[in-house]
């Protein structure tokens, strides 16, 4: 391998991810701002009106939507003018978080192309509320997994659990083989004009 070639990204196991959120924990609030704009937090933040509006926000996903869950919806913020994207998933290592991926990445993205700020919480604003924003992270920012960990742990604990930590390593692999032929193609295009 010559001095000029990146060795290829590897998506990490899970027990080295489990390493690195482990490490260094500290404390951190019900809230935090984990990505300009983007907020993580807990219930109670998201049931908080006016800390919501007091932080500017103008977007809500709610990873732990429905009425056994935490059950705020557009009704619960109709007078504040926010947002609302609504998740149901339970924090369970067997489901499947990833069909939202894409679909939550998206309202964030757009939210924040607004100029607008996102709060994404669950019950504690550890697991999926912190998968939901590790994969906007990736699929809109461009990170790695590594990368929107770190990124994300610089500002809040958080711990997604096995199940969903599988699931983000699998987008992980996937974006970084898109990453690898997305150049690949464009050449090839080149080529054929």
């Amino acid at each position: 391998m010559s001095a000029e070639e990146e060795p290829e990204y590897q998506t990490p196991p899970t027990s080295d991810l489990l390493g690195l959120l482990l490490k260094n924990r500290r404390p951190t609030g019900a809230v935090n701002e984990v990505w300009p704009n983007l907020y993580v937090g807990d219930a109670a933040t998201a049931q908080h009106i006016s800390l919501l509006v007091g932080l500017g926000i103008t977007h809500v996903v709610n990873a732990a939507d429905g009425p056994q869950r935490i059950h705020t919806g557009p009704g619960f913020y109709k007078d504040t003018g926010i947002r609302y994207h609504g998740v149901e998933a339970p924090d369970r290592k067997d489901f499947d978080l990833s069909p939202f991926f894409t679909e939550t990445a998206d309202f964030i993205h757009a939210a924040l192309e607004r100029k607008g700020k996102v709060l994404v919480h669950c019950a504690r604003g550890i697991s999926r509320s912190a998968t939901l924003a590790l994969a906007f992270l990736m699929i809109r920012e461009g990170l790695t997994l590594v990368e929107a960990v770190e990124a994300v742990r610089r500002h809040r604990n958080i711990l997604p659990n096995v199940g969903f930590l599988h699931q983000l390593r699998l987008l992980d692999s996937s974006l970084a083989l898109q990453r690898k032929t997305t150049p690949q193609r464009q050449e090839a295009e080149k080529i054929k004009h």
